[in-house]
Parts: C-alpha cells; structure tokens; sequence
C-alpha cells in the first residue's frame, strides 16, 4: 500500500521523537575533540537541559550550545527532557556573549518538544528569556549555525534557533508546537495529531522548500539511530567548510546577511 503524505509526515515525527534517535550530549562526542562543558546562568542556576562549552572541530575552537533530552530514563527526567528552564535561555546566551568575546563560532543543536511551561520557570521569566536571546542573536558578531537534531519545537527552540543558517537532519520536525497542540486548538481534537502534522508543513523537506533553513543533512532509511556516524560524519564536513566561509564574511556583512534573513522570513510570513 502506498503511503499518503499524512502517513509519510506522522512516521517523520514519530522518528524525531523516538528514543534511540541520538541526542546532543552524542553529536557532541561525535563532532568535537576535547570538548569542555561550562555551567551556570550567573543569576539562578545550572539547567541540565541545556550542555554547552567549548571543543575543536577539526582544529578550529568551536562554542556548542546543544538541549539535551537524556537517554537512560533517570537521565531524561534529570534532563527535564529537553524542555529548558529560563535559566537553561540565560545560560545560553553567557556562552553566546563569550564566544562573540574570544571570535569564536557557534553551533547550536535545537532538540525540545518545547520550552519548560511550569509555574516557576514562568515566574522565574521564560518567555522574557526566550525573547532576550533573539534579540541579543540577531546582533551577535560571531558566526553561528542552528542544527535541528530532533523535535524543535516552540518558542522553546527558537531561543537557540537565529543563526546565519538552520539546518536540520532529514528526519528532524520544527514547527510552532506539537502537532497534538496544534489539533486541539485548530480542530478542538487531539486525535488528529496526524492531520495536523501534514497541514504545519514541519519536515526538512517543506522548511527547505519555503526558505526557512538552509540545509538537510541525510539519514539512512528508517531514522539517524540506525547509522548515526553516516550522517554526523556529513554533518561535521559540511560545518567545517561552511564555518569557514562564514568567517571570511566582514562582521558588517555577515550582520546584514543575517538582518535581511530573517526579514525576508518575516516579510513570508505575512
């Protein structure tokens, strides 16, 4: 039988939720050599969602902010399942503000079904944090690039997500919330999640087609988890190269290039 686009959409989101899929902490591993985690927002805590420091790709010192959803189930529950705290959002952006300070390049990795919506993280300013980062992001004189690993989901993933280009792995999802939220405010139904997910245009496939990101990175058939070095090995050729030809732009260009990005996006938007 063969597949509908509502069937092909729902197994892409069942793949980037699935929980073999690897997460930040692996791509990590994967991409960078003698890789240094940094903690704390200054201000609050340390958010176990969000892993960040600093590590050489190729031979190049590389910032890397990455949410990080866990693997073994104490692991997820210690990691919030990748839904960050306003701490996580501040924690962030000190490490945002370091590497513009020393000229390093960024690479976030956008992995959340969205940002933590409990009372305190509200209290503590969730969506204030969120909104200070895209504002700090779009001046940022650094090179930097967004990788959508898994879900990136919401406000939750845009906090990481303004960056001189986004890309996602091919069986990633980015989308304005869940396709089971979106069903139960638009449809009033939360069973036709599957609908919905066709309808949000959230695969790789359709951002790319609409200008939204910039690349796809391939997997093997059936999701990352089945050969996840085929794709990181691609993934980490293509940052290097592109890296390189980001830091060859003058700041002035690379913050213009940025500013009409986004203005572009925003002018489709509306």
């Amino acid at each position: 039988m063969t597949k509908t686009t509502v069937d092909k959409v729902w197994e892409t989101v069942q793949i980037a939720r699935n929980t073999k899929r690897p997460t930040a902490q692996t791509l990590i591993s994967r991409l960078f050599t003698e890789f240094v985690e940094l903690h704390g927002d200054r201000l609050y805590g340390d958010d176990a969602s969000f892993i960040g420091g600093i590590g050489l790709l190729g031979d190049v010192p590389t910032t890397v902010i990455g949410q990080e959803k866990g693997i073994t189930t104490n692991e997820k529950i210690k990691r919030n399942f990748g839904m960050g705290h306003p701490e996580g959002y501040h924690k962030a952006l000190r490490l945002m503000k370091q590497a513009e300070k020393f000229h390093r390049p960024i690479l976030f990795i956008i992995d959340t079904p969205g940002a933590y919506p409990g009372v305190g993280a509200e209290e503590r300013g969730q969506a204030a944090a969120i909104a200070l980062n895209l504002a700090e992001m779009i001046a940022l004189k650094t090179p930097m690039i967004s990788v959508v690993l898994g879900e990136g989901g919401s406000g939750g993933a845009l906090g990481i997500g303004v960056s001189d280009e986004v890309w996602m792995f091919e069986n990633a999802t980015y989308s304005i919330l869940s396709p089971e939220g979106f069903a139960s405010i638009l449809y009033k139904d939360a069973s036709l999640a599957r609908q919905a997910a066709a309808d949000m245009k959230l695969t790789a496939a359709d951002l790319h087609a609409y200008g939204i990101i910039e690349r796809i990175i391939p997997e093997v058939e059936g999701g990352l988890h089945n050969d996840p070095e085929y794709s990181f090995a691609i993934l980490r050729d293509e940052l290097i190269k592109k890296y390189a030809e980001l830091s060859r732009k003058s700041i002035a260009d690379l913050l213009e290039n940025r500013y009409q990005k986004y203005r572009r996006i925003g002018l489709y938007a509306e």
